[in-house]
């Protein structure tokens, strides 16, 4: 045997097969796991997509006649479409970004990272949809919420926010569902189980008369409006949630409201 060393010793080599097996995987356009930040209602492990060589089709631009059409669809939606500001939210209320964004679950805000922690609890986040319901309440903004699976269990929470819109509640269900213990409820009871609508009407009982409520979830009424909304969330490029839209800007995730200000203020002039 030679008495020289191997340049494939042991460690090198592992290095080397990893190296090969990591090529291998981006060319064909796998999938390489990368472990994340433990966080309640997130798997601690997730599979993140690798970019494919090849090209994907540019999403087409939107205007403000598509903005408009996505708002004259939805299901929930407040003003008239001739307001100066149009605002779109994507949502999923299982979703933690969408929690986070919603400036009603602190706890969640605080784990998600110092960036994500409300002005209230010493942070410097400010929540968009506070800021958007306040424009809302002005008179300032016209709004639609759309539904579309960023998480997976919001089903049944946004059928409660479906219900509630029908009989003008839809912001004290919906502060109540983007509530920690709201956001506990769908991630780790309710899972878009449908006969678990009781559950959903006894915890929305103090904005919401729970016998309605269960009435209103059981008759399965806004099962197709959940289909809709994913449609009309596709048609505006949305992959993920939340996504918000003031006219024709885009703000991807949850984003603070300072990075929309600019856009409100030139749109309000």
């Amino acid at each position: 045997m030679d008495s020289k060393k191997s340049f494939f010793t042991p460690p090198v080599a592992i290095l080397a097969g990893s190296i090969i097996i990591a090529l291998a995987i981006l060319i064909a356009g796998g999938t390489i796991s990368i472990p994340l930040k433990a966080v309640k209602g997130v798997k601690t492990e997730a599979t993140v997509p690798t970019p494919r060589i090849t090209q994907v089709p540019e999403q087409p631009a939107i205007t403000l006649d598509i903005i408009k059409n996505a708002f004259f669809k939805a299901s929930i939606k407040f003003g008239d479409v001739n307001k100066k500001l149009i605002a779109i939210e994507i949502s999923d209320p299982s979703c933690p970004y969408c929690q986070v964004a919603a400036g009603q679950n602190s706890a969640l805000n605080k784990q998600m990272g110092p960036q994500f922690t409300l002005v209230a609890d010493g942070g410097t986040y400010v929540a968009p949809v506070v800021e958007i319901e306040k424009l809302i309440t002005a008179g300032k903004a016209a709004f639609a919420w759309i539904y579309y699976p960023g998480h997976g269990a919001g089903e049944m929470g946004t059928k409660a926010m479906y219900c509630a819109f029908e009989k003008g509640k839809f912001w004290e269900v919906h502060n109540l569902i983007m509530s920690e213990k709201g956001y506990d409820l769908l991630n780790d009871i309710v899972k878009n189980d449908k006969t678990k609508s009781a559950d959903i009407a006894e915890f929305l009982a103090p904005v919401f008369d729970s016998v309605a409520m269960k009435a209103c979830l059981d008759s399965g009424k806004y099962d197709q409006q959940l289909r809709d909304d994913m449609a009309i969330a596709t048609s505006l490029g949305v992959r993920g949630t939340p996504g918000f839209y003031l006219n024709t800007a885009n703000f991807p995730g949850a984003v603070p409201f300072s990075a929309m200000e600019s856009v409100v203020n030139s749109a309000l002039k």
